[in-house]
């Protein structure tokens, strides 16, 4: 379980196709990790890459993950090529302060940013959700998570959603790179898709 407290960034090294007879996934992502990220994680520990939530499998000079055709399917982690930056969160503790909302990493979908608009003192982006079923679970003034960020829905329309961005999560996040055109991992509040599974069907 996550946060959407982005605790740092990281650089993909690599990502590519394995396939060795059934006995790995078939992608493979390598990340170079700043050293406060890195000191103390080990092989099974789960990151938050861009909102996905991924199990670390080795360790060496870079991370390595492990990604299914599902996950793939799911996000635009496919997209990711060397050079890239990824948001990185890891795992909540027991105990440690929920300074966000509850995430899973589990990535409901993929939207397009439409359009940044900069005013002073933050930025307003625009998001085209590309699963219309999401929109039933999303509501304004309620928590999202985008490429694993904990912000707050400010307008629906349609199947465009908005968020606002102060600075800090600007400079801190890859956020503050996106361009219009640029896609972006959807998780939809755990509250909200629970709600939206048992209302009755119309």
């Amino acid at each position: 379980m996550f946060t959407g407290i982005i605790q740092g960034l990281a650089e993909v090294k690599s990502i590519r196709n394995v396939k060795r007879n059934g006995k790995s996934a078939n992608t493979r992502l390598s990340l170079t990790l700043r050293k406060k990220v890195r000191q103390d994680l080990k092989i099974g520990d789960s990151l938050c890459i861009n909102g996905a939530c991924l199990t670390v499998t080795r360790i060496s000079k870079t991370a390595d993950f492990e990604i299914i055709d599902e996950t793939m399917n799911r996000t635009c982690l496919g997209l990711l090529k060397a050079g890239d930056v990824v948001n990185i969160e890891k795992s909540l503790k027991v105990g440690e302060r929920l300074e966000g909302h509850f995430l899973l990493g589990h990535v409901d979908g993929v939207g397009v940013i439409t359009k940044v608009i900069k005013a002073r003192g933050e930025t307003k982006l625009w998001i085209r959700i590309h699963n219309r079923k999401l929109i039933c679970s999303i509501v304004s003034k309620g928590s999202i998570g985008i490429d694993g960020v904990s912000l707050t829905v400010v307008d629906i329309q349609g199947t465009i959603i908005s968020v606002a961005l102060i600075p800090h999560t600007l400079a801190v996040s890859t956020l503050g790179l996106k361009v219009v055109g640029d896609r972006v991992n959807v998780e939809t509040d755990i509250i909200g898709k629970y709600v939206t599974h048992n209302l009755p069907m119309k």
